[in-house]
């Protein structure tokens, strides 16, 4: 299948994807706690009666059974030897049931998360993951798949993985699909514009939602992702919540029920449809039914010139509001970061990243272009420390086709690349790399002579670019030009000459400009004045973003002046709102230098911000100025982890800032413990057994709550994944537990959970069960006689302390 009969198919009509496989394969015997593809192998006629029934009711594309045969999966199992055997013949079985069935529909290789966190959350390098990936994505292209199904990704980050992956094997169609939670976003915290954006950018074919919610809370999600979608958006939704009902977890909703939310995703923009968790052949047929009359509106996305991050976008217009894009992480003149990026040190980074977000800047550059370090190295390290911090777009800036490519692989969100000149070796090359990785990039007027003589030159070499990236597959949408800011002392004409480029860029091009703001003035006195009317001018005359210095109070300013005389929208709110005195700035600018954050010392600092490289190192500070180490724990240490939970609450952090601050606690208490006067009666606030239940090997929530119970105080045994109870019971009477913490993603498993609640009560066993995950509520923890439920790490600390309190 080529990518022409691709989007034919989704042109000519809505396309009906399969159902749910594995609710319905436990409904034909499939035990929990089993690998699904070893025992389908085992069991192929179910498997088959199940996907021509998909077929018969509809189904267009239809997803092999390979979801979990990669690598890292089946190493789970002890099967990581047979991968290429079972990924081969489980593609057989769906094609069996497509010959079966009169060759109607194609076949997907179906592919998900891998179970292991990619750095900097976890310790799963990209390039691994990478491979991991492209091993199953080739045996699937060898099997025979018509296309690839990326599904159930909580990850942005390792959703692109998998793509780049899949596109470095061969060129078949890539649909991705992201998995939402309630708030509306991933686990991770990317936002559904966030990831249409990241992945349409990155070439896939048709992104969309699977599993998240049932198909009523799915509609306003669907709605989000259109609003930025130039690609076909799909949904396929789970079939409403899982009931308990008799013992059994259950899905209630009719056929009928879930066609008719199905209706409303359709009218929401997705062009296609199926369903998820405990959706059945009927269920697809009755929305086949139902959508095949529906004609989607018409859609135009709001915008098609957007950077974004993980979890947020940037929209960027030719009419409007001025963009600062934050110039300090750059080591040029700057003698105190050079100092430490030798030293392998990134907190003046971090430091410069954090206090450009909070001074306005929309975008971050980077550069780590210097003498005696290895920049590439060093870039990655910077990418990886930057997004831990903030959610503001990187604009990413090197010399080096290599540097700036390695950058543009791990990066998580849509950045913008800077630059690209007429230079022969390096023009084509970065253009196919800013194609490869979705980035939008600047367009650099220079060439192998240097600089242009005069603005005829300037403009002819702009046009040549512009022809080279058209040939190169960039779109006009996707593409910045720098306006080449020459000196004022060299050249009196240099800023008209600028300002003629910005206006023929913004009328007649119909493309956004940008520029450096320090080349104006240089060797002139008092810069800042010659470089703030040149912007204001500059802006004037249509430039849409400048790479400059946040911090510069007076240049930002009059950016917000500028764009509220040309009355562009909201300026006068926005004005009203960020304009900043000067003295503020430098009155900022003297408590960052001294290293304490309005809130706390360095260490409550690290611990917030995520600071793992530092805190040690501050932790060592803090004590040689005669601070006691207990001290240290009580004042610093936990009301910051309080802090980062305040924050996680308030949807102003999400899981990798969680696991940052976090696991900076940890680095600070293991180098604290042994210098601390602990008496030899002395004991835990509570032990606590945690594992994830039998039959289910997900645990990036259980071992989050293990990392922050500790971090509280709490004595805690973690037993691991796919535990018997058994174990879980004999644990704790060892230890002599104060609390059982289960934890279950699958509605599978779930029922583990109340075996070990009557299993506790039965037997008068004096421990207090606590229960957590992605299809758990507080409802299934009622209607199971739990002691407590908790929906995140944060909320588990709290809960384990009232029940304690209360014990």
């Amino acid at each position: 299948m080529n990518r022409k009969i691709f989007h034919r198919l989704f042109e000519e009509r809505i396309v009906m994807l399969d159902g749910a496989t594995g609710s319905n394969l436990m409904q034909a015997g499939m035990p929990v706690g089993v690998c699904p593809e070893k025992w389908i192998l085992e069991h192929p006629q179910h498997l088959i009666k199940l996907q021509r029934a998909y077929i018969q009711a509809g189904t267009n594309i239809l997803l092999a059974p390979t979801f979990t045969a990669n690598r890292i999966k089946l190493a789970e199992y002890h099967l990581e030897d047979k991968i290429r055997e079972m990924n081969m013949q489980l593609v057989d079985l769906t094609r069996t049931a497509i010959a079966q069935e009169n060759h109607r529909g194609f076949i997907a290789g179906d592919m998900t998360m891998t179970g292991r966190q990619l750095q900097p959350v976890g310790d799963l390098a990209f390039e691994e993951l990478v491979d991991v990936y492209k091993e199953q994505a080739q045996i699937l292209v060898e099997a025979g798949v018509d296309l690839f199904f990326v599904e159930t990704m909580m990850s942005l980050a390792e959703a692109r993985a998998c793509v780049i992956a899949i596109k470095e094997v061969c060129n078949l169609p890539i649909m991705v699909s992201m998995t939402f939670n309630s708030d509306g976003k991933t686990l991770f915290g990317s936002t559904p514009e966030a990831s249409v954006i990241v992945l349409q950018s990155l070439g896939v074919d048709a992104v969309g939602i699977n599993c998240s919610t049932g198909p009523k809370e799915m509609e306003a999600l669907i709605k989000r992702m259109v609003r930025y979608a130039t690609i076909p958006v799909f949904a396929k939704p789970n079939n409403g919540m899982p009931e308990l009902i008799d013992g059994e977890t259950k899905y209630t909703m009719t056929p009928e029920t879930f066609a008719e939310y199905g209706r409303a995703l359709v009218e929401a923009g997705a062009r296609a449809v199926g369903g998820c968790c405990g959706s059945t052949p009927k269920h697809i047929e009755m929305l086949k039914k139902v959508v095949r009359s529906v004609e989607p509106e018409a859609t135009k996305p709001v915008c098609t010139r957007v950077l974004s991050s993980e979890s947020a976008v940037q929209e960027i217009h030719l009419d409007g509001n001025f963009l600062v894009v934050g110039e300090r992480i750059n080591p040029t003149g700057k003698k105190k970061l050079q100092e430490m990026l030798r030293a392998g040190n990134m907190d003046l980074v971090v430091q410069m990243a954090e206090e450009q977000t909070e001074r306005g800047a929309k975008i971050l550059d980077i550069n780590m272009g210097m003498n005696g370090i290895d920049e590439l190295e060093m870039m990655r390290r910077a990418v990886y420390e930057v997004i831990s911090v903030t959610n503001l777009p990187l604009c990413i800036d090197s010399s080096h086709v290599e540097i700036i490519e390695a950058a543009l692989r791990i990066y998580p969100g849509r950045a913008l690349i800077n630059s690209i000149s007429l230079e022969e070796k390096k023009c084509r090359p970065l253009m196919r790399i800013a194609k490869k990785y979705g980035a939008m990039a600047i367009l650099l007027p220079l060439s192998d002579k240097g600089l242009p003589e005069n603005l005829d030159e300037k403009k002819e070499i702009i046009c040549r670019l512009l022809e080279i990236a058209d040939e190169e597959g960039l779109s006009r949408d996707s593409l910045i030009i720098d306006g080449l800011v020459a000196t004022v002392g060299a050249n009196r004409m240099a800023a008209l000459e600028t300002l003629d480029t910005i206006a023929y860029c913004k009328n007649e091009l119909q493309i956004p400009t940008i520029c450096g703001l320090s080349n104006i003035s240089f060797g002139l006195p008092e810069r800042i004045n010659v470089n703030t009317a040149f912007l204001t001018m500059a802006i004037a005359n249509g430039l849409t973003m400048a790479i400059c210095n946040p911090g510069q109070a007076m240049l930002v300013n009059a950016s917000l002046a500028a764009d509220l005389l040309l009355a562009k929208e909201d300026s006068d709110n926005i004005y009203v709102e960020n304009v900043v005195a000067l003295s503020q700035t430098e009155q900022t600018a003297a408590k960052n230098v001294a290293g304490v954050s309005e809130e706390g010392s360095r260490v409550y600092h690290d611990v917030v911000k995520g600071n793992k490289g530092s805190i040690v190192e501050n932790v060592k500070k803090e004590l040689e100025s005669g601070k006691d180490p207990q001290t240290i724990i009580d004042e610093d240490l936990i009301p910051a982890v309080n802090k980062v939970g305040e924050l996680f609450e308030q949807k102003k952090y999400f899981l990798p800032q969680l696991i940052a601050g976090a696991t900076a606690m940890d680095l600070a208490i293991e180098y604290i413990t042994p210098l601390l006067h602990i008496e030899e009666n002395a004991k835990p606030k509570g032990t606590v057994i945690m594992a994830t239940v039998e039959g289910d090997i997900h645990d990036i929530g259980k071992n989050l709550v293990v990392l922050m119970l500790k971090n509280y105080g709490y004595k805690v045994v973690d037993l691991g994944k796919d535990v018997p109870l058994d174990k879980i019971i004999a644990a704790a009477k060892e230890e002599h537990a104060d609390i059982i913490g289960l934890s279950a993603l699958m509605t599978t498993t779930m029922m583990r959970m109340k075996d070990a609640v009557e299993y506790v009560r039965a037997n008068n066993l004096p421990y207090k069960v606590i229960i957590g995950g992605a299809v758990v509520s507080q409802n299934f923890a009622d209607e199971i006689g739990a002691d407590g439920y908790s929906k995140d790490a944060n909320e588990a600390v709290k809960l384990v302390d009232k029940l304690l309190t209360d014990k």
